[in-house]
């Protein structure tokens, strides 16, 4: 049955003639309450997130089973908010949808308090280490230190799971009542291929019969205190898997996860040799989490939905803002902010009660929050990493510039590339006397003179514009300036990026030949559009690196 439409969501009123209420992918009836437009853009989210981060308009049409003209005022909505871009015609996640699935993590709190011990384990070991919660009768990954190898993992931060499958599944399993083992029977059932599982390969019912008993590894998990994962997932891969638990309640809040291969371990020797060390880690991580300090909330943010008023108004019917104003919600929550009432959402969404409201029954049937029993608070849940967190929790720095650059290069007709301080070209080299750049994205015009240097190319620091900056060799302005030194004729200007901490991690610069610019042109001409492109990098940097690592290369 269609969601009632109100004056409260006007954008429900002006959907595309015949167009579902709720598209198909999406189960279950809403209620009546429900912000229609706000499930389609969580369905568009959710199908580019499980497409890897990419899909044509027409391929979201036909994911979403939404029409077309409101999949383009959703990506256009999307776009507006940062959410997503266009890449010549295709719809690309953007680092700035990693901000719901930060709100998550940060109201949660185990990344902050739990990461550092995971990450020396790791190195210890030297074997991959993840930290996993429970979502429903499914695990995501909510933090992973893994190992550089030929063979190496591809699971990601907000990876969905089938529990079955893994080894913290059986001990998120001792705590299910008997209405979640049905749940977990009606999906097993309803997709004995495990086709909502993206992450994992899809099963062949004749080659696991081991995932058939998850029954019993359930019991044997509650009774051993720890679970294993004997190529469950796919052949050659094994994991032992240790619950971690409140110290104040007992309840297993997550599962610190050692994950090899059987070329190095077999499952029973994941048990025998490292199941040790497993959990004594997992003793340090309990320690840290009663040990930890209360937080005193700052001042909660407040008028954050005030913008898409004048956004509507400047894009007309191309923008929803019902849609905007949802997604806003979801940013409320934070650190000191897991559970708010709300009033406390309205309060700091500067939306009216009944609208906020509204986008928390919403998320409420989507799965996104959840509702304490009398309803008073709401909290999120881990099905907001589904919201295009996993795909780009694996990005680089360089891939996460080279859409600025294209954007400054074409605003500016000139040579745009993004550098940082060379390592060592062999383990045995001494440190050279003359640091050197390396060349790690670019983006050229169709000029006739243009520089010629390519990706990965190595050039001298202090003869660059690039190697200026990143050696701090900038001036007051925050620039820095090459004239033909390093070849004749080649001008540059410069300016550094800087991390979450505000340590120069890198440079970005724009080349042009000394015919077209002179110096002052290119402070005057170029410096403006390259301050302004570095401050839109390192947002992009600053919201994509809280939870995740960022390679500069």
């Amino acid at each position: 049955m269609p969601a009632t439409k109100t004056p409260l969501d006007a954008d429900a009123d002006t959907d595309a003639p015949g167009d579902p209420a709720v598209p198909p992918a999406e189960a279950g009836t809403p209620p009546a309450e429900a912000v229609t437009p706000l499930i389609r853009g969580i369905a568009v989210l959710r199908r580019l997130t499980e497409a890897g981060g990419t899909l044509s308009p027409s391929a979201l049409e036909r994911a979403t089973g939404l029409a077309r003209s409101t999949v383009d005022r959703i990506t256009t909505t999307l776009q507006h908010m940062g959410y997503v871009r266009l890449d010549g015609r295709d719809v690309v996640l953007a680092p700035p949808v990693m901000a719901l699935g930060n709100a998550y993590l940060a109201a949660l709190r185990l990344p902050a308090l739990l990461d550092a011990r995971a990450d020396e384990l790791a190195d210890e070991l030297d074997e991959s280490v993840s930290l996993a919660v429970a979502d429903r009768d499914g695990i995501r990954f909510i933090h992973q230190a893994t190992r550089r190898r030929a063979m190496s993992l591809s699971f990601r931060i907000g990876d969905l799971l089938p529990a079955e499958r893994t080894a913290p599944g059986p001990l998120f399993a001792t705590d299910w009542t008997e209405p979640d083992w049905t749940h977990w029977r009606a999906r097993r059932a309803a997709d004995p291929e495990d086709g909502e599982f993206p992450a994992v390969p899809r099963r062949h019912r004749t080659t696991t019969p081991e995932s058939e008993d998850f029954v019993r590894r359930s019991a044997l998990a509650g009774t051993d205190g720890y679970a294993l994962d004997d190529q469950l997932i796919e052949p050659g891969l094994v994991a032992v898997s240790v619950p971690v638990r409140d110290p104040a309640t007992g309840r297993v809040v997550c599962a610190a996860n050692v994950v090899s291969h059987t070329s190095r371990h077999t499952a029973a020797d994941l048990r025998d040799t490292l199941l040790p060390r497993l959990r004594e880690a997992v003793t340090a991580m309990e320690r840290d989490l009663s040990e930890a300090p209360r937080l005193i909330p700052g001042p909660p943010p407040s008028d954050l939905a005030t913008w898409t008023t004048a956004s509507k108004h400047e894009l007309g019917r191309d923008f929803i803002e019902s849609l905007a104003r949802g997604l806003t919600v979801l940013t409320v929550f934070g650190e000191g902010r897991a559970a708010l009432t709300l009033t406390e959402v309205a309060k700091a969404t500067g939306l009216a009660r009944a609208t906020a409201r509204r986008a928390l029954i919403t998320y409420a049937h989507l799965g996104l929050v959840t509702p304490t029993p009398d309803a008073h608070t709401f909290t999120l849940t881990p099905r907001v990493l589904s919201l295009g967190f996993p795909p780009l929790s694996r990005t680089t720095l360089p891939h996460l510039a080279e859409p600025h650059l294209r954007a400054l290069a074409d605003g500016v007709e000139e040579w745009a590339g993004l550098a940082v301080l060379a390592e060592p070209s062999t383990p045995s080299e001494p440190e050279s006397p003359a640091p050197m750049i390396q060349l790690t994205a670019r983006a050229t015009t169709p000029r006739v003179l243009s520089p010629d240097i390519t990706v990965g190319a190595r050039l001298p620091a202090r003869s660059t514009s690039l190697g200026r900056a990143l050696l701090s060799e900038v001036t007051p302005q925050g620039y820095a300036l090459a004239d033909e030194e390093l070849e004749s004729g080649l001008r540059s200007i410069a300016v550094p990026l800087h991390d979450r901490t505000g340590r120069v991690i890198a440079a970005i610069n724009l080349s042009t030949h000394a015919a077209r610019r002179t110096l002052a042109d290119c402070v005057t001409d170029l410096l403006p559009a390259l301050t302004t492109t570095a401050t839109h990098i390192e947002s992009d940097l600053h919201t994509a690196s809280r939870f995740t690592p960022i390679p500069p290369t």
